[in-house]
């Protein structure tokens, strides 16, 4: 049970897997406490998230929380409809990593 399973997954599929960081309320918040937040494939699992924002950022991932959004209702005139499906991921980083979404310039 205290062993953990090396995950196999395509090295060329993880920059496709990070899609952009979410900048909201609550992401805003979090990134005081070093946990970023990304929109990733729904797809994707944690293994490949975690692989993916290391790989991307050139940081340590210590943890990573994910959640798939319900799609939302919307209208467009009278014609209903739903707004697309998305995965999220809450991104803790190892103390001492960041990753600069806002780049100088």
């Amino acid at each position: 049970m205290g062993r953990k399973v090396q995950r196999e997954f395509d090295e060329r599929r993880l920059p496709d897997i990070v899609r952009r960081p979410l900048v909201n309320e609550k992401a805003t918040r979090l990134l005081e406490e070093g946990k970023y937040t990304f929109e990733v494939a729904t797809d994707a699992n944690k293994y490949e998230v975690r692989a993916a924002i290391e790989t991307l950022f050139n940081v340590k991932v210590t943890k990573v929380n994910t959640h798939t959004l319900p799609p939302r209702a919307r209208r467009i005139g009278r014609f209903p409809g739903k707004r697309p499906q998305y995965k999220r991921a809450i991104v803790t980083l190892a103390p001492g990593n960041e990753i600069n979404l806002f780049p100088e310039v």
